[in-house]
């Protein structure tokens, strides 16, 4: 397919009773192949089992289980797949013991290990072969270091193959997709080795890059080369095209197979083929076409039809003229008219049939052509695809997920996470709708190979694979899913810690959830200048307050994080409005020393906020002085918010509210303060029972430290916004002056007691210009979980 991976669409083949509904006496299945499946039997899928025994023998045994047949469903992982040979210390194959276990379209289990990333002996290695081994050895999924470190070994070990089984073998666990470096491994060992082990090479590959035109082609190629057993070839094909014949890039494959039947000069089998082919939406449907007419035009009927329908027809002649008497001369002149007659009806019907098979193929082809030219980039890469190509795919895959062949469903995902195998939520939209169909192995066999193989470095997927897992009733896969990011993906991932403390709540398992917060705190305070620190306690005192309403706890959480933490704007907005919610009196001379500390810095007290924190914390401490306090405190926090921030005010911010603004409907004031700063409010982040924790919560970008390979997948934007939780409800906007009516900080999370607080909005935002205009806030990461 030239450096394109395929299209997944169901593997159809004509119905071998296709003319039936015509004439009842065309038969037009292939005579000794075995039938692929049919349009009627669209979930039937074809099993295979394969063995290589030696140069001169190739079993490539491909089966139709009429058994299995299930027209709602595909079970995948039915293919009798041989052992795939693990590495083992002598560099042979074998597969036995630590056998290394693969899936359609990458591996799911065994590799990507340590020791399949050792090279064989450093002592033999070159300065720069050295160099790379060691990068790639500290991150696997270092694209170019691998690329170079083919090129490298290749060069100084051109005839050393076990060297270069290692560098590839090593690779192609990482990067199984890669069908051009599978090619070029099975180009080694034919230099190098024997047929027996190119013919592993290929096995393998079609185990690593199942849904590839490319990769089938090659492998044919190889057979037709080197085995001289028709039928070994011709079920190789039948494989093939049960995987990535129905493929809109699939013509390379069945013009390999024409020439090949060509080469034969079994024209029955090549007849077949055009049957078959002008059935399925493809790039070349129209040559097809064309080309299938010339065939009939230059061969008479007798030698295309196969042997089947050739016996169907002389049974249905013998009918006809059984009981008649011998002609005269002539009868007999009149019969050979008549015959002749005949054949002209027969050839029409023939060509008729198969020209309504290829109007039915244009016209699905019409319905899918958009989306397929749209798709620029079908064959795996490391590099990100762009936002166009990224959504012409999930459009692509609603479109075939409103009809009713489940087997085109589960194509058109495989193709389609072959281009976008490093983005999580096409694994994700895999996994739920193979779950929604209730078809769960593989559901689970596309989780294992995004986990474990594809995006095995990102936090996202585990925790959706710890979450499927639990709902599921799989609690420790669950709880193995969640450590795995809390040791190894991304150790102090705030998000893994709630989502997973969260769920041991679910379970029963309070002292578990307190345990993980207060794990994970210990960890963050032997850190220098932990950013992650400060948002840990926040939401451990918000868990707390919300599971067990213990406000002691809860408040003495939040001063052991003042005490422990440097001071932030996240964690005394939480203090801020614990306080704000509680009946007894307020410590508000306490939080007025913690504000004044965090936005006034001095030489003794440094602080890192930003001018826009700092100003947004203390307008926040404003409006719950204005509402809690007395005259003395609030005088005093206006007082310090007009010296530090008052300078820093501009013309706009001046402007007087116009007296329209008093009049907005509090929702509208809501939305204004919701898009009205980039940093969000800790305030609402202690709910009612009415009304819990408000829409900003979550947004704001977290900055703790990730995974220590570098990624290089840019996250999904549903995703992207890493649980900050500096954004305890709506965000809060500045005042346009130190005596100005506090904005409008919806109090909404307050309890029944305080009333919802309406306050004017500034027409600060009016003032912008266009290019000054602030973005509204992205959507919460948990609109439904809080």
């Amino acid at each position: 397919m030239g450096d394109s991976e395929t299209m997944m669409v169901e593997t159809s083949a004509v119905d071998t009773n296709i003319a039936a509904a015509s004439d009842g006496s065309h038969s037009i299945a292939p005579s000794d192949a075995p039938a692929p499946t049919s349009v009627s039997d669209a979930g039937e899928m074809v099993s295979s089992a394969s063995s290589i025994q030696s140069a001169d023998s190739l079993t490539l045994a491909s089966n139709v289980d009429s058994s299995n047949m299930n027209a709602t469903s595909v079970d995948v992982t039915q293919q009798e797949n041989p052992d795939v040979m693990a590495y083992d210390s002598n560099e042979n194959f074998t597969g036995n013991g630590a056998t290394t276990n693969t899936t359609e379209n990458g591996v799911a289990d065994g590799i990507g290990t340590a020791a399949l990333h050792q090279p064989l002996d450093s002592s033999g290695l070159s300065a720069e072969e050295e160099r790379l081994w060691s990068i790639v050895m500290t991150n696997s999924l270092d694209f170019d270091a691998w690329t170079a470190l083919i090129e490298e070994t290749e060069r100084m070990s051109e005839g050393n193959i076990l060297k270069i089984r290692k560098v590839y073998d090593a690779f192609l666990a990482e990067f199984p997709l890669c069908y051009g470096y599978w090619k070029k491994y099975a180009d080694h060992e034919a230099r190098l080795s024997s047929m027996d082990k190119v013919a592993e090479v290929y096995e393998r590959a079609i185990q690593g890059v199942t849904y590839s035109v490319d990769m089938w082609l090659h492998y044919c190629v190889f057979a037709i080369s080197t085995y001289g057993d028709p039928d070994t070839i011709r079920r190789l094909f039948e494989r093939a095209l049960a995987y990535v014949g129905t493929d809109y890039l699939c013509f390379p494959l069945w013009d390999k197979y024409m020439e090949y039947e060509i080469s034969q000069n079994d024209w029955p089998r090549i007849a077949t083929i055009y049957t078959r082919v002008l059935e399925i939406p493809n790039q070349q449907l129209d040559r097809y076409f064309e080309g299938f007419k010339e065939l009939v035009a230059s061969r008479p009927l007798s030698e295309l039809r196969t042997a089947e329908e050739a016996a169907a027809n002389s049974e249905a002649a013998s009918q006809e003229n059984e009981g008649e008497l011998p002609p005269n001369s002539a009868e007999q002149s009149s019969k050979a008219v008549s015959a002749s007659l005949k054949d002209a009806e027969e050839l029409e019907k023939y060509i008729a049939i198969r020209e309504e098979i290829y109007r039915k193929a244009k016209d699905s082809d019409s319905k899918i052509i958009g989306f397929e030219t749209a798709i620029r980039r079908p064959y795996f890469h490391v590099r990100p695809l762009n936002v166009a190509e990224l959504e012409n795919w999930h459009n692509y895959l609603d479109f075939i997920e409103g009809g009713d062949d489940f087997n085109k469903v589960v194509k058109l995902y495989e193709r389609c996470l072959i281009a976008c195998a490093r983005y999580p939520e096409y694994w994700i939209r895999y996994v739920l709708c193979m779950e929604t169909s209730g078809s769960m192995e593989l559901a689970e066999n596309a989780l294992a190979r995004a986990t474990q193989v594809f995006i095995k470095r990102q936090p996202e997927i585990h925790l959706f694979a710890a979450r499927f897992k639990e709902q599921h009733g799989d609690v420790p896969g669950a709880r193995a899913a969640y450590q795995l990011v809390h040791t190894g993906i991304s150790p102090g991932l705030l998000e893994a810690i709630i989502k997973h403390a969260n769920m041991e709540h679910r379970l029963g398992n309070l002292e578990d959830a307190y345990s993980l917060y207060e794990q994970a705190i210990a960890i963050e305070k032997g850190k220098e200048q932990s950013q992650a620190l400060p948002l840990l306690f926040a939401q451990y005192s918000r868990f707390v307050f919300l599971v067990s309403g213990n406000v002691d706890k809860a408040r003495e959480i939040l001063v052991q994080g003042v005490e422990s933490a440097q001071l932030s704007k996240p964690l005394l907005e939480a203090m801020i409005h614990l306080e704000s919610i509680q009946s007894h009196p307020k410590q508000i001379e306490y939080l007025d020393s913690l504000v004044d500390k965090f936005t006034v810095p001095n030489s003794d007290n440094p602080s890192v906020a930003s001018i826009d924190e700092r100003e947004e914390l203390s307008s926040i401490f404003l409006e719950f002085v204005d509402l809690f306090g007395d005259v003395q405190s609030i005088k005093k926090a206006d007082y310090r918010h007009a010296k530090v921030f008052l300078n820093h005010r501009s013309v706009a911010d001046s402007k007087k509210r116009h007296a329209d603004d008093y009049l907005v409907s509090d929702r509208t004031k809501l939305a204004k303060s919701l898009i009205s700063t980039s940093a969000p409010s800790v305030m609402g982040a202690y709910p009612s029972t009415q009304n819990q924790w408000a829409a900003g919560y979550g947004v704001q970008p977290q900055a703790w430290p990730q995974a220590s390979q570098t990624q290089p997948q840019q996250w999904n934007p549903g995703y992207a916004q890493q649980a900050a939780y500096g954004s305890y409800g709506t965000s809060y906007t500045h005042p346009q002056a130190p005596t100005s009516v506090p904005q409008s900080a919806s109090y909404g999370t307050y309890p029944p007691t305080y009333p919802a607080q309406a306050y004017a909005q500034p027409a600060v935002a009016a003032a912008l210009t266009p290019g000054q205009q602030p973005t509204a806030a992205a959507p919460a990461y948990y609109p439904s979980y809080y």
